[in-house]
Order: structure tokens, then C-alpha cells, then sequence
């Protein structure tokens, strides 16, 4: 009898699949910055533990991290449907039960774990995102346990292996736009087998407790966090508001005066958090003073319709003036394959319409652009071939390749360009962020 095929096995069609998978994941973000990766052990086993913050991209992301088939978790009701459920585990994705299907439901996960420790055994990449849901913030929910009875169940039942779990922090430009840019930064690996010995005197609930937190300190030490309160909003409008002066206080230091653009304001963000809560202790009238201007800039902002991106660079207006000139040069290709790619356009936009959660929107956008263009570059391949010269013909087919990505940035330059006037024209919010940027710099 033939032995049943496991989920961490070698796949020749899934490893070519990756090739266009990870190509399509480039594609759909300008930037895509790996940090510390040579911190991933290179011995024993591995659980990817990245905070989650938008949906399908989260785990493609970490995927796409190195060539390395992975084995990711989900949670089990998209599971259901027997066709999906078969796709999921041809895509290396195992179905695990969460706390909200119920306590019975739990107990189901056994089965996951006990497959889970195979995978590792194997060595093959575990991942799992053990805030056990997403949220599109740049803070973090609560870990849940799961994570660490997989590693330690792991780590007893091969006690010669080391197995690590390794944080992982991701930080998007933006959550819901496409073609924005993601920051993913390794942290410092945790051993399991070192972290058991050093914890034997406690029973499995307290090592997992203290596991839980030193696991989240390192997640958050790889993130842009923003704390999770009733101030999150405004403290995410007064960084967005500092983010350029503060970058150039970080860039004034000599060891970072070659970051790249996405390391810097990394840096300066989560410079300007640890500011304000500083000056919380020593000058809380101040800080409260700030907080609202971070309320009310949002407000107005938002009112106006003005993006985080007209804000947040240096320069916009002239920026974007460069950028759409080009484009006016470039409109007699632009515009017709504008036009070309509106059918992916319309898909997305009918399911968003069916959408509650809009982390998912690029998510959709990916599967969309992933699965439509090919069909459509099938179909315009046969019109170009039927009713030009094959000279023309192939020209044309050539010419329409980058199609998807043209557009998206035409769109994406013209909505900047009206936000970059509206932000120029709205004397009000500019104030309020002088305002902030005052009392951010004079301490």
C-alpha cells in the first residue's frame, strides 16, 4: 500500500508555482526589505513567528523570505470545502482551531500539532501568526498558546534537535493600498531546549506564560508598535507628521548615515513613540496637548480626503509635479493600457463591495492580478495575432507585459497628486502639524 504523501513533502509542481508566486509578490509592492536574516538559524527547526497584520500578504511575505518550501496554519473553517481544502494543503497550509469555534473545537487540534512536530522533525519551516487573527495596526494583539504547545510537545519529542522560534516583525507603507512597501526584520531567535532547561523548575503553563512573554517583547522590538489604546490614531498621525524631521535626526548618526529609506523611518517612527512616551512622564499636559493635534489633524485629514503620503515625504508637491509630467509624456501608452487592464479592475471591485474586512483588499488584488492577467494576456495575444502583422502582433504582446503595474501607478499618481493640492490648499492641517513637530523637537 502506497504511504500517504505528507503536507511537508517535496512537490515539483508547487516549487515551479513558487517562481510566479514570489515574482507576482514583488510585483505588488515598490519595495520589499528583508532585514536580519542571517539571524535564522542554519540548525535544527524552525517556527516563523511573524505579528499579522494583512491577511494572505502576511504569509506570502514570509514565503517569500527564501527558497525554502514552508508549512503555514489557518483557521480551520476555510477548510470546509472539500476543493479548498485540497488546494490549502497542495499550498502547505494545515487547518488549526482558535478559541472563538469553542472549546470543543479546540481539542481538534491535536491532530495539527502532533502533524505540526512532524514537519519540524523534518525540518522543514513551521510558520504560525500567534496573535491568532489579524488587525491592520501597527501594534499587537495578544499571542495565544498554540505557538508554544507545538514547541515544546517539538522540542520533547526530539530532544537532540534544536528548535527555535524565530520573531519576525512586518511593516506595511500601507495596509490596504497596492504597491506599497512592506519592511520585514527578523529578531532574535528564541531556543526552546535551552529555554525548557532553563525554566524546569516550573510547570508547562508558567513556562508557557513567561515564553509568551519574552516572545512578545521580541516581536515588538522587530515592529513599528504603536501601542493599542484609546491614542492610537492620533499617535499615528503625530509620527506621520514627525517622520521626515525625525528621519534626519536618525540619519545625522554616523552609524546611520547609509540606511536604506525604509530602515530610516523605521527608525524614526518608533524614535518619535519612545519620545512621546518619555515626555508623558515628565510633562503630561504636553503630551496631552499633543495627542489631541494628532486627534484633530486626523479628523481634518481624513475629512479631506488627504493621504498619509502627502504628509509623511519630503517635498511632495514638486515630487509628484516631476512624476506627472512623466506621465503625460507616457499617456499614449498609459492610457490604453489603463483601459486593457479595467476587466481586473472591475473583478476587485465587486468583491470589495462583498467585503466587510478591507485587510484583505490586497490580498484579493494579488489573487486577482495573479490569476486574470495571464488569462487576459492569453486573449489579448490571440486579437493582436488575428488583426496585426506578427511583427506588430509580438510588439504589442511585449509592450502589454508591465500592463498591470503601468496602470496601478498611473491611478496611483494622479489620487496622490489631487491629496498633495488638497494638503497644500488645507492651511488648517498644515498648522496643526507644525504644532505637533514643535513640541515633538523642543524638549
Amino acid at each position: 500500500m502506497k504511504e500517504e504523501k505528507k503536507i511537508q513533502d517535496y512537490d515539483w509542481c508547487y516549487d515551479l508555482l513558487r517562481y510566479y508566486v514570489d515574482f507576482a509578490l514583488k510585483l505588488s509592492y515598490r519595495n520589499v526589505r528583508y532585514i536580519d536574516r542571517e539571524k535564522i538559524p542554519q540548525n535544527g527547526a524552525i517556527i516563523y513567528a511573524p505579528n499579522h497584520t494583512n491577511a494572505l500578504m502576511d504569509a506570502l511575505v514570509i514565503l517569500a523570505m527564501d527558497r525554502k518550501a514552508k508549512v503555514f496554519v489557518a483557521r480551520a473553517d476555510i477548510f470546509k470545502n472539500p476543493t479548498l481544502a485540497k488546494i490549502f494543503r497542495f499550498l502547505k497550509i494545515m487547518p488549526i482551531m482558535r478559541m472563538r469555534d469553542g472549546i470543543d473545537e479546540v481539542r481538534k487540534n491535536d491532530e495539527t500539532i502532533a502533524k505540526a512536530v512532524d514537519v519540524l522533525r523534518d525540518q522543514v519551516p513551521f510558520c504560525i501568526f500567534p496573535e491568532g487573527t489579524h488587525q491592520a495596526k501597527f501594534s499587537s494583539l495578544p499571542l495565544s498558546k498554540g505557538i508554544f504547545r507545538i514547541a515544546f510537545q517539538a522540542q520533547e519529542q526530539m530532544p537532540d534537535m534544536p528548535l527555535w522560534i524565530v520573531p519576525v516583525g512586518l511593516r506595511y507603507g500601507s495596509f490596504f493600498r497596492f504597491r506599497s512597501t512592506v519592511r520585514v526584520q527578523v529578531g532574535d531567535p528564541i531556543n526552546v531546549r535551552d529555554f525548557m532547561e532553563e525554566h524546569s523548575e516550573y510547570p508547562q503553563q508558567v513556562q508557557i506564560s513567561l515564553a509568551k512573554d519574552m516572545l512578545t517583547e521580541r516581536m515588538k522590538s522587530s515592529m513599528f508598535y504603536i501601542p493599542d489604546d484609546e491614542n492610537y490614531e492620533a499617535m499615528y498621525e503625530i509620527c506621520a507628521a514627525s517622520v521626515m524631521k525625525q528621519a534626519r535626526t536618525v540619519k545625522g548618526l554616523s552609524e546611520n548615515a547609509h540606511l536604506h529609506e525604509l530602515d530610516t523611518h523605521f527608525k524614526a517612527n518608533n524614535k518619535t513613540v519612545w519620545a512621546v512616551r518619555e515626555m508623558s512622564e515628565r510633562e503630561p499636559e504636553k503630551v496631552e496637548r499633543l495627542l489631541q493635534l494628532g486627534r484633530e489633524a486626523a479628523q481634518i485629514r481624513r475629512s479631506k480626503h488627504i493621504s498619509l503620503a502627502s504628509v509623511a515625504i519630503k517635498y511632495p508637491f514638486w515630487s509628484r509635479v516631476f512624476k506627472l509630467l512623466i506621465l503625460v509624456v507616457l499617456l499614449p501608452y498609459c492610457l490604453p493600457v489603463s483601459i486593457l487592464t479595467l476587466p481586473i479592475k472591475a473583478v476587485c471591485g465587486v468583491i470589495f463591495t462583498k467585503m466587510k474586512d478591507m485587510a484583505f483588499r490586497n490580498s484579493v488584488r494579488y489573487l486577482v492580478n495573479l490569476l486574470m492577467w495571464p488569462v487576459l494576456m492569453i486573449i489579448y495575444t490571440i486579437i493582436a495575432f488575428v488583426t496585426l502583422p506578427w511583427q506588430w502582433a509580438l510588439a504589442v504582446i511585449v509592450a502589454l507585459i508591465p500592463a498591470p503595474i503601468v496602470a496601478h501607478e498611473m491611478w496611483r499618481l494622479i489620487r496622490l497628486g489631487i491629496s498633495d493640492v488638497k494638503f497644500l490648499l488645507s492651511g488648517e492641517l498644515r498648522r496643526k502639524y507644525r504644532e505637533i513637530r514643535k513640541i515633538i523637537f523642543t524638549r
